[in-house]
């Protein structure tokens, strides 16, 4: 392990700086997680030993890899058990904690997890490309993360665990996602981008394409899908007969992510992408809202499809829902229960903020959480994992029981 390396991120684009056999060095600075670059980094290579690597990434020192690239990936796995044994102790708590508690030390526990395995850093070449000894060729899975390589010569330097996020994501991309209520293979695969919610947990998909549609009177249906992600809800409406969807987002991964989704299933004519903050102008039969679930701040970008700070969204869909919502119209919001049972949002929270906001409940779907940690007893939040519900709310305009 040789070479201090001082690195700099204070402008964009952020840049890293070291000197290397005495000559300066400067590489782009990439994060998905949106951290700064790490004030103290160091060289390091196939000599460098997981107890020594560990140590200086908890101290917040990066380690610029200059060995083979299979060794950075075992150097991550010995990283990965160390900090997981770490996280074990820090986040234990007693009967007698608040509910919160658990859910509060286990966040604590995976970001300082996510920051000290962050610390394992790769070079990339101007064409995105590794260059490592037994490196693979990584430049289409970066092109999908970072956009095409540009022209500028200009090399980069990001985090291992960053690759292997974007490595996985192209694959799932390719892959795909079956999704059984958009019909037979194989015309039913979503396929999602990088930094885009995957539709994995099925649960939420299910109940939109089991609830009965509201009634219009013969006339064709008119569905928002609010923060439409992949487009995969409003694939589902589609599928269901609705005569027109207009999908709205405001992240630019997601729009793409969705036109792409929905012109590969043959839906690109009936369902209408577009930018917006929540709602689009007008109403509607019917508006689905699939808000992310946990009220807490997201710790990196990528986490904003799982925790919404101070429940922005799905208070901001609540507040604005009756004014888009035709005569007779329903709004079905998609939402679990694990922040109750988290003791981050009480379920009478919830009824009066309908209420709030002129909102009745038609009714509520149920269902059980069918995802792996929900079967995991060795998670740490796993008593509320298994007690988690989601339901489908059916909401209605208050005004239209007056009329």
């Amino acid at each position: 392990m040789t070479d201090s390396i001082a690195a700099t991120g204070s402008t964009p684009p952020p840049a890293i700086h070291w000197l290397e056999d005495g000559v300066a060095c400067t590489a782009r600075w990439r994060s998905e997680r949106g951290v700064a670059a790490p004030l103290k980094v160091v060289l390091a290579d196939d000599r460098t030993t997981a107890d020594a690597a560990y140590r200086l990434a908890c101290e917040g020192t990066g380690l610029l890899w200059r060995g083979d690239f299979q060794n950075a990936r075992q150097l991550l796995q010995a990283l990965t058990r160390r900090a997981d044994k770490s996280a074990a102790k820090s986040r234990k708590s007693t009967p007698d904690d608040p509910v919160g508690r658990a859910f509060h030390l286990h966040r604590q526990a995976r970001a300082q997890r996510a920051r000290v395995l962050g610390m394992l850093l790769l070079p990339f070449g101007a064409d995105h490309q590794i260059t490592l000894r037994r490196a693979p060729d990584t430049r289409e899975a970066c092109a999908q993360a970072w956009g095409v390589a540009g022209s500028d010569g200009v090399a980069c330097v990001a985090s291992l665990r960053d690759l292997l996020g974007m490595t996985s994501a192209f694959e799932w991309r390719k892959k795909g996602v079956e999704i059984k209520a958009l019909g037979p293979a194989p015309t039913n695969r979503v396929h999602p981008h990088y930094g885009v919610f995957s539709p994995l947990r099925g649960e939420y998909v299910d109940l939109v394409a089991n609830t009965a549609l509201p009634p219009t009177l013969g006339q064709p249906l008119l569905a928002f899908d609010i923060g439409t992600g992949s487009g995969v809800l409003a694939a589902v409406l589609a599928r269901r007969g609705v005569a027109q969807v207009v999908a709205t987002d405001q992240d630019p991964r997601a729009l793409a992510c969705a036109r792409e989704n929905l012109a590969q299933l043959g839906l690109a004519a009936q369902v209408e992408v577009v930018q917006a903050d929540l709602f689009p102008p007008g109403q509607a039969n019917l508006v689905v809202c699939n808000p992310p679930w946990l009220p807490a701040r997201a710790s990196a970008p990528i986490e904003r499809a799982v925790y919404d700070e101070d429940s922005r969204m799905l208070l901001g869909f609540l507040a604005g829902l009756a004014g888009h919502l035709l005569p007779g119209g329903e709004g079905w919001l998609i939402l679990s229960d694990l922040a109750e049972h988290l003791g981050l949002r009480t379920r009478a929270e919830l009824l009066a903020a309908f209420d709030q906001h002129g909102l009745t409940v038609l009714g509520r779907l149920e269902t059980q959480a069918q995802h792996p940690k929900a079967a995991d007893v060795n998670d740490p939040l796993h008593a509320a994992r298994a007690a988690e519900r989601t339901s489908l709310w059916r909401l209605g305009n208050r005004m239209d029981s007056k009329a």
